[in-house]
């Protein structure tokens, strides 16, 4: 059993080869059972799914990413003492390749960083803090990866890549959650196509396909830009079907929330990890 679990699960975080269809298949409903039981809380606990909540979850995705590229740049030697305060971060060890800077373990702390914020804040009942605590966070990772953002320009063809998707969603859905839906997707598509076919060639730096399916299709296609219109066209169909579901209001909320989530955090994080070459 011990075997398994390092075969499978622990040699892949070590070794930096990416996930397996055996810990791709646990981590996914792990995932799923996660999304009910927090759904779970949120009603035990009559935590309303506003405005405030969504984009306050959205701010702590936006730092989640953020720091899980700070990890990138310490790993591979990219992140050095600019400034004092680089230097500190460094010395504290945070930042070293591990458990719970990578994923999932990455998950489970920022997810525990988000809901101890919201406890916190729904006692003082000032839930609209929740995406300022989310973004102090981000900028501050913002800031620490800010002096190796070399290949900065090369964010700007993702970036429109994505927008211009979202866009389109918003003409149609005239909805700015089901909009970001698409525009996230088409951010984690739009980053895995253009790195891999494009920057790597570009840039000399060496990137892959992590996950199984995605790999897949890239391998299948010997390009990256058909997985990129698979995040699209499944993005507008997910947004579409939960808009025509009969369900609450919130629930259509939550459901769209995860959706974005799925896409904005490997997305964010590839564009990151792509301007400071790491």
């Amino acid at each position: 059993m011990s075997d398994f679990i390092a075969d499978f699960f622990l040699d892949p975080i070590a070794e930096r080869t990416g996930y397996n269809m055996v810990n791709t298949l646990f981590y996914a409903a792990l995932a799923i059972i996660s999304i009910y039981i927090i759904w779970l809380i949120l009603r035990r606990f009559k935590i309303r799914i506003d405005s405030d909540f969504f984009y306050g979850t959205l701010s702590f995705v936006l730092f989640g990413s953020t720091a899980r590229v700070v990890t990138d740049a310490v790993d591979s030697g990219v992140f050095t003492a600019a400034t004092p305060i680089h230097q500190l971060m460094l010395s504290s060890g945070i930042y070293q390749y591990g458990l719970l800077t990578v994923t999932p373990g990455i998950y489970v702390a920022v997810a525990f960083m988000l809901f101890a914020s919201i406890a916190i804040l729904r006692h003082l009942n000032r839930m609209d803090m929740l995406k300022y605590v989310g973004l102090s966070l981000f900028a501050f990772h913002f800031f620490l990866l800010l002096p190796f953002m070399q290949y900065w320009v090369h964010a700007i063809p993702v970036l429109l890549m994505a927008a211009i998707p979202f866009a389109i969603a918003y003409l149609y859905f005239r909805s700015l959650p089901s909009s970001l839906v698409v525009g996230a997707q088409a951010l984690d598509g739009a980053a895995t196509f253009y790195i891999i076919d494009i920057f790597s060639n570009i840039s000399g730096i060496g990137y892959f396909e992590q996950h199984v399916l995605s790999r897949a299709i890239g391998e299948f296609m010997d390009t990256y830009f058909l997985f990129y219109l698979v995040k699209i066209a499944i993005a507008f169909a997910a947004s579409y079907f939960v808009r025509k579901e009969r369900l609450s209001e919130e629930e259509k909320r939550y459901i769209l929330l995860i959706f974005i989530i799925i896409g904005l955090a490997p997305g964010l994080r590839g564009v990151l990890r792509m301007v400071a070459g790491t």
